[in-house]
């Protein structure tokens, strides 16, 4: 099976917000005669170059609906808005072919934020494939991943990640999970925010990093202020894994809790385009049953990438 493989996983109800993203049909096809002329991205250490961005720019500028496709995506992610969206890029992929519509995806991604990958064995984008013999629950796993934010225990997380769906998980599973962290934060009992803001919280090792801060160890989940710009750094996989004492516990079991109860579920098709600011915290769904059975070039793989706000200190 080829990538960006646009074939539809079965339909789950869409977000009521609408963070959908649907491009014109006119727009798609200026992407696609666009898109085919290019240049190859080039990278700054761990950050698309300034030089990349501004030949993406320039070669994007004369499509029309671009610049207010563009302006509409910001909105979508913006603190004021939904905190996430997602681009339907499916008719664009298979007629671009795979460079050529990573290149533009990169291009997209430029328009919102400074694409990066801060971890350093991997180029801009990171694949994430889909492993069944390795823990289900570790991100190329099969298995439940709970709502988390990326890079947890870092003490400059980035702004925006990027998830780019080639193949959607063909035995039907794997559902995006997303929740408004703040709003969550907002239902929990004055007691419970008073320990999460206590700096007791461990998760995850801290290596072959770079453009994130230093190693945040412990770290408070509410770190800054909710409506602001601080970040709820949160990961289920804590739970089981931190060694927190029992008071400490509850209050993130009562996070996780409220997380799933404002959750929203929807499933990304071949060529979505997934972005989320870092007040909303993501996971998926586990995977179907029987993936030994799926073909390894036809399992389900994202590529991921992350963005630095311009307007934040690197």
């Amino acid at each position: 099976m080829s990538s960006f493989d646009i074939a539809a996983a079965p339909s789950r109800p869409d977000p009521a917000d609408g963070v959908f993203l649907d491009l014109p049909g006119e727009l798609e096809e200026a992407l696609v005669e666009i898109g085919g002329t290019l240049p190859t991205s080039t990278m700054d250490g761990t950050f698309l170059a300034a030089s990349t961005i501004e030949r993406y720019r320039t070669g994007l500028a004369p499509v029309q609906q671009f610049a207010e496709t563009m302006a509409a995506l910001r909105a979508k992610l913006s603190t004021a808005g939904a905190g996430r969206a997602v681009v339907r890029l499916g008719n664009v992929a298979p007629a671009l072919g795979e460079v050529q519509f990573l290149r533009l995806v990169t291009a997209i991604l430029a328009e919102v934020a400074v694409p990066f990958q801060p971890l350093q064995r991997y180029e801009l984008w990171k694949p994430i494939g889909t492993q069944p013999g390795k823990d289900p629950n570790m991100t190329s796993g099969t298995g439940y991943q709970a709502h988390h934010i990326d890079l947890v225990n870092a003490t400059m997380p980035p702004d925006y990640t990027a998830l780019l769906c080639e193949r959607p998980d063909p035995l039907g599973g794997g559902a995006s999970i997303v929740s408004d962290a703040r709003a969550a934060v907002e239902r929990l009992t004055k007691t419970s925010r008073d320990l999460l803001a206590e700096p007791v919280f461990t998760y995850g090792r801290f290596f072959e990093l770079s453009d994130v801060g230093k190693e945040f160890r412990p770290f408070p989940v509410l770190d800054g202020e909710p409506h602001d710009r601080g970040f709820v750094r949160f990961t289920g996989k804590m739970l089981t894994r931190s060694g927190m004492d029992e008071p400490h516990a509850n209050a993130a079991r009562e996070l996780a809790a409220q997380l799933i109860a404002g959750q929203e579920v929807f499933t990304l098709k071949g060529g979505d385009l997934f972005l989320n600011h870092h007040r909303v915290l993501h996971g998926r769904q586990a995977l179907g049953e029987g993936q030994h059975d799926v073909a390894p070039d036809d399992r389900r793989r994202l590529l991921q990438a992350f963005l630095r706000d311009t307007g934040r200190p690197s």
